[in-house]
């Protein structure tokens, strides 16, 4: 039996989280007056009346039962306190009930959610929380929290490459911060979306501004913000070609940032590393494979489902490169059977390499998606990589014609001749 205050507290949430006027949800078959002292918790509910308020409601009877952990601000504490899957969850549902509560109260609730669907791999969900979160921005109230909600949304949606989607979100959050004069941090991440999608959508000269107006903005510093603009940096000038240039600020970051603090961080600049390793001409096998050997040891403590799969995906292209293409075909076969946890790049980058191990066998439906995944990049708006996807099909209709490549059994330890993939940065 659900008991008073309790139930007509609960009663009142859920009437004003759906909008309704207590006269609107007692309809024809309720007294305003009777719902009124049910919320206050003058009178106890009755079967018939729970009943009958939870079909006017679109919930069951049992969802006027206080969730676990309370009110939406007990949820929140926990979950920022503790971060487990548990707290999470009740977050999920404190909020999911508490449409009243103060905007602000909503948008951390969101933010954390959201951070914790990011480190997941799951961009999809992410999206979700975020494009509430932005809608509460004029709520709130507050230029910062709004510039942040769209920096983030910007970031998630390039990696779901919805490219166009994200340049909008970025060059809003762009001008809020630039008008609202927010502080360096915010600045900076403004800064590292428009990067990223300026660099998707092949506009590299304006990437590289922005990532040298990002740098000298974060000079002086050594904390995760600066290393992961390092970063940022070093990858603008992989695109360009600039291979001395990507190597010199990524070694910054991997030398003067400990990842004490952020150690996620840490381990994903070490995979960044050997994708840089991988891409550089002549590439660096030995030195992107020291890479993989730190990210491996690091992964046993912060890592989650996305990166396992990015550092399969990165020793994938590595077995590829180096001529194991038994092994790589394993890494892409174990990958397939998993649940996609990777940016829209990232799992372009396996669908390529699935592509060209075709081609290796002399199966010409490797060309054909190959062509398939650069018209669709190019459709999607992602220009630099719809380029690249280009180059990469050039190179396969070359070994085509050269079928002696093609001999290569699985397993050689000899450096494969086709040019490897190229897709993976920061940006």
């Amino acid at each position: 039996m659900l008991q008073q205050p309790s139930f007509g507290r609960r009663l009142k949430k859920l009437r004003m989280a759906q909008g309704y006027s207590q006269t609107a949800l007692a309809g024809e078959g309720m007294s305003t007056g009777y719902l009124s002292r049910l919320e206050s918790g003058a009178r106890q509910p009755t079967e018939r009346a729970v009943g009958y308020l939870a079909q006017r409601l679109g919930i069951e009877p049992a969802d006027f039962e206080d969730p676990a952990g309370g009110s939406l601000a007990h949820a929140l504490t926990l979950a920022a306190s503790t971060g487990s899957d548990d707290a999470l969850s009740t977050l999920h549902d404190a909020l999911s009930a508490e449409g009243h509560e103060l905007p602000v109260l909503r948008w951390q609730a969101l933010w954390l959610l959201a951070r914790h669907r990011r480190l997941q791999g799951d961009h999809a969900a992410e999206r979700d929380h975020l494009e509430r979160l932005v809608r509460l921005g004029g709520d709130v109230g507050l230029p910062e929290l709004q510039v942040r909600g769209l920096t983030r949304l910007a970031r998630c949606l390039r990696s779901l490459g919805e490219i166009n989607g994200a340049a909008d979100a970025a060059v809003e959050a762009d001008r809020m911060a630039r008008e609202a004069g927010v502080g360096v941090d915010d600045h900076a991440a403004v800064l590292l979306a428009l990067v990223s999608v300026r660099a998707e959508e092949g506009r590299l000269p304006d990437a590289r501004a922005y990532a040298d107006e990002l740098t000298a903005l974060v000079e002086g510093r050594a904390d995760a913000l600066w290393a992961e603009a390092m970063w940022t940096a070093a990858a603008v000038r992989m695109r360009q070609g600039d291979h001395a240039g990507a190597e010199r600020y990524l070694g910054q970051a991997l030398e003067r940032f400990a990842g004490t603090d952020d150690l996620v961080l840490w381990l994903r600049l070490r995979l960044a590393a050997g994708r840089l390793h991988l891409q550089k001409v002549p590439a660096e096998p030995e030195a992107a494979e020291k890479c993989v050997t730190a990210a491996e040891q690091a992964m046993a403590f912060v890592g989650t489902p996305g990166m396992r799969q990015e550092l399969s995906a990165l020793k994938a292209d590595l077995a590829f490169m180096t001529g194991r293409y038994g092994e790589a075909r394993t890494l892409l076969g174990e990958l397939a059977a998993e649940e996609p946890m990777m940016t829209y790049r990232d799992r372009v980058r396996l669908d390529i390499l699935r592509n060209q191990l075709l081609v290796l066998s002399g199966d010409e439906t490797g060309v054909q998606g190959l062509r398939a995944l650069a018209q669709q990049a190019q459709q999607d708006a992602n220009i630099d990589l719809a380029a690249e996807i280009w180059r990469i099909l050039a190179d396969a209709l070359s070994q085509i014609q050269q079928p002696s490549t093609r001999s290569a059994p699985a397993g050689s330890t000899l450096v494969a001749t086709q040019t490897p993939t190229r897709t993976g940065s920061a940006t």
